[in-house]
């Protein structure tokens, strides 16, 4: 794949061009010039657009799609289509598929799916057997096969031993494992945040206190297993306050937010809208500052989509009985970019790939181009139309956003009509 890119204003803080707008030459897929202005002497197609800005390809630590075995939520194909006209190069595909991720052989598969793609798939696989949190899967037969780490999807790991067993395991061999911050006997059967909405509609709570006791025994079990976690999607206060607390002590932590958590509060449910029923739930205004504080502050390492297709049958139902989840791809940049600024927001969506032994390609000559293309100015508000995912249940329709992604090149394909 060859093109050039004209008048790109370089976002990307490991470059030499940061800030700069320049050319960009890519052949064969890797970047061979980047000069002020580069004459197109071999004819290849050219990229010129409105308020181009370019920065390393993005990358989400949370994204479901659903094959194997709910193709009807979404496929590995377009899904990835979704990831790269969202502007990611790079996802981590959760387990929570049918059979679930949890061996060697199913790693493979999800991976061989991808081939050929755009954006390059990453699997995690499941922590235990069949996502039950009973017995530890297959994780070094998972982590031989391309497996990024290993967690098993919006499902806690209730006994704490097997949390021990799986860190110390894992250490033997840079294994990644994931644990997610609900301790399922406090939550019970609440379906989203334990306040005075709640209350108010009469809805049964899930308490801060269910998230955050779990994330305290998680660190507890951490430091005494000098082992490697992340935990994945939190969403409070005291959350933020431990893990920074934990980071301070040397422990190799780290963590991610789903961006609807930085965004929404729980008042958004007054319409008893199931888009809006996520897990962990939406909390309080004080929540949000909490979380933007432990992104500036780097306690928060990352943040995600947690982009969760739902096909429609299982939305439109009465609350209680309505699934956990909303889609979160198309919209990520725009509702980002609308309440950070565009380097900030960059830089939030390229910091996890380190954590997941991802490359990280500068825009640098002679590496290879993985790159997203972008209009971090243009305002709209999210429709139906934005979105390209089989389920529709995204919480964002309705919302003015900011910035417009043009598309990705990587793995030598450009996404952008050329």
């Amino acid at each position: 794949m060859n093109v050039l890119i004209k008048s790109a204003t370089i976002l990307d803080v490991k470059s030499d061009f940061h800030n700069k707008t320049q050319d960009i030459l890519v052949e064969n897929g890797r970047i061979t010039e980047i000069a002020n202005s580069i004459k197109n002497t071999k004819n290849y197609p050219e990229i010129s657009l409105k308020n181009l800005h370019v920065s390393q390809g993005w990358f989400d630590s949370s994204v479901s799609f659903g094959e194997p075995g709910y193709e009807d939520r979404e496929t590995i194909a377009n899904g990835l289509l979704v990831a790269a006209h969202s502007g990611f190069t790079n996802v981590a595909l959760n387990p929570n598929t049918s059979p679930v991720i949890d061996s060697h052989s199913e790693v493979a598969f999800v991976q061989n799916k991808s081939e050929n793609a755009a954006t390059q798939l990453h699997a995690i696989g499941a922590l235990t057997q069949g996502a039950k949190g009973t017995h530890l899967a297959e994780l070094y037969d998972m982590h031989t096969a391309g497996s990024v780490a290993f967690g098993d999807y919006k499902k806690p790991i209730s006994n704490p031993n097997v949390l021990k067993i799986a860190l110390q395991y894992a250490a033997n061999f840079g294994g990644l494992v994931q644990s997610f911050p609900l301790d399922e006997d406090i939550a019970r059967a609440g379906v989203i945040n334990e306040n005075i909405t709640s209350t108010r509609l009469g809805l049964k709570g899930n308490p801060n206190l269910a998230e955050e006791l779990q994330v305290a025994r998680d660190i507890s079990i951490l430091e005494y297993t000098c082992g490697t976690l992340h935990i994945p999607t939190i969403s409070t206060a005291k959350s933020v306050a431990l893990i920074r607390n934990a980071k301070s002590k040397g422990l190799d932590i780290s963590c991610s937010v789903a961006i609807h958590n930085l965004i929404f509060t729980d008042t958004c449910l007054e319409s008893y809208n199931t888009n809006c029923k996520v897990n962990p739930p939406l909390r309080t205004q004080n929540d949000i500052d909490a979380l933007i504080e432990g992104l500036k502050d780097g306690t928060i390492d990352m943040i995600t989509s947690d982009h969760d297709p739902v096909a429609i049958e299982h939305k439109k139902v009465e609350f209680d009985f309505a699934a956990f989840g909303t889609i979160g791809l198309e919209s990520a940049f725009g509702a980002l970019n609308s309440i950070f600024t565009t380097k900030q927001a960059i830089q939030f969506l390229t910091k996890g790939k380190k954590r997941f032994n991802i490359p990280e390609n500068s825009i640098a000559v002679g590496n290879e181009c993985s790159m997203t293309l972008f209009d971090p100015k243009s305002t709209y508000v999210f429709e139906s139309k934005h979105i390209h995912s089989k389920s529709k249940n995204s919480m964002f329709l309705g919302r003015q956003l900011k910035g417009n992604v043009y598309g990705i090149i990587a793995n030598n394909i450009c996404t952008i009509d050329l």
